[in-house]
């Protein structure tokens, strides 16, 4: 399987992708936990039937850490007991914020509160940004067919500034 069009070969996605990059390195600097940043990517990648973010961010999260079985239940989150309640929130609070066309208002008042009760501002700034950052890379993947499995952890660590 082959994607529809190399974003790393076009000279206008290309520079996109490095400030995309960029980007994702002040959320991966913030405060907001490394393994709360992997699981709301992975939540959202699952959502969008995003393969290659999903490989990716399921790798990453290995590599850093995380457990098989806390990444095979991020699916089933809610009824899954591995999960801290801050983490939880962020669970609710990425599958609403993914889910826009879905829920009338967006985020709701009780996810919202939930992610305020655990997340401090700097946290609660840097999980929005994941969720947005996440879901638009969501989408340039499908949109190509980026296929997946065949990422490996730091493989995009010289294409960042």
């Amino acid at each position: 399987m082959e994607a529809r069009f190399n974003m790393f070969e076009n000279e206008i996605a290309a520079k996109f992708g490095r400030r995309f990059a960029n980007t994702a390195m002040v959320i991966a600097q913030s405060p907001l936990p490394k393994s709360t940043q992997e699981l709301v990517s992975l939540r959202a990648s699952q959502i969008n039937g995003c393969g290659f973010c999903t490989d990716m961010h399921t790798k990453d999260a290995a590599a850093a850490g995380e457990t098989a079985v806390r990444l095979n239940l991020v699916a089933a989150w809610r009824e899954a007991t591995v999960f801290t309640e801050a983490e939880r929130a962020a669970l609710a609070f990425t599958e609403e914020g993914t889910r826009l066309a879905d829920h009338h208002h967006g985020v709701s008042d009780e996810t919202w509160a939930q992610v305020r009760k655990h997340y401090d501002d700097d946290q609660l700034a840097a999980l929005i940004c994941q969720v947005a950052l996440i879901n638009a890379a969501n989408r340039m993947n499908v949109i190509v067919r980026n296929p997946a499995g065949s990422y490996e952890p730091g493989m995009f660590d010289s294409f960042v500034n």
